[in-house]
């Protein structure tokens, strides 16, 4: 299931379009359904637990013994090994600094992917969203960091992530853009009519 539906999708779209009318930005939006699979995290979980909750259980109760504390530890493994795939609980179990970090890296790999780093005047503006991770991050290249200080862009990257932590990602992403918007045409302001970039919403499931 698509994370906005097409209608929305083209909300955004043209949101971006009508930031491009007033400044040389590119502008491209990233939403991402999650950073990583994080696979090793509920394998490792399940370890720890099928290790430890069997042998606690046998130690305060006796039960079970011999071979069946073996065969209680293989099926605690088992469980909680699917269980903790739930994506919900696997969020859960992964620190924050972990989610950040990989949230990050996605985000930095899609500045490169979608070209933002090759505009004319070097003023690619990448909006990157990860829904799972509750992560939200404004990448700009050097045509626009030069005329704005990256702490411009923190209050409203903190108000967008509130939004997606709210459940209101459209809301957040039509809010971000017309903010961004607002700092653009002050400070990097449209000398010539240019689209490089597509303007649509990229997609990552």
């Amino acid at each position: 299931m698509a994370l906005l539906s097409e209608f929305e999708q083209r909300q955004v779209a043209e949101a971006i379009a009508q930031v491009e009318r007033s400044t040389d930005a590119e502008l491209v939006t990233v939403l991402a359904a999650r950073a990583d699979d994080y696979t090793y995290i509920p394998l490792l979980w399940a370890s720890l637990s099928a290790l430890v909750l069997p042998g606690v259980i046998h130690y305060l109760s006796g039960w079970p013994g011999g071979h069946g504390l073996l065969i209680f530890q293989w099926l605690t493994f088992i469980v909680l090994s699917l269980v903790f795939r739930l994506p919900r609980l696997t969020t859960r179990l992964i620190p924050r600094a972990v989610r950040h970090w990989r949230a990050s890296n996605l985000a930095r790999r899609q500045f490169l992917e979608q070209n933002l780093h090759r505009t004319m005047g070097n003023t690619g503006m990448l909006i990157f969203v990860s829904e799972a991770e509750r992560y939200v991050e404004i990448l700009v290249d050097e045509g626009i960091s030069r005329h704005l200080d990256n702490q411009v862009w923190d209050s409203i990257v903190q108000r967008f992530t509130e939004q997606v932590g709210q459940g209101q990602t459209l809301q957040g992403f039509l809010d971000c853009i017309q903010a961004c918007g607002v700092q653009l045409s002050a400070h990097v302001p449209l000398t010539q009519t240019r689209n490089e970039l597509p303007n649509r919403l990229v997609m990552l499931p």
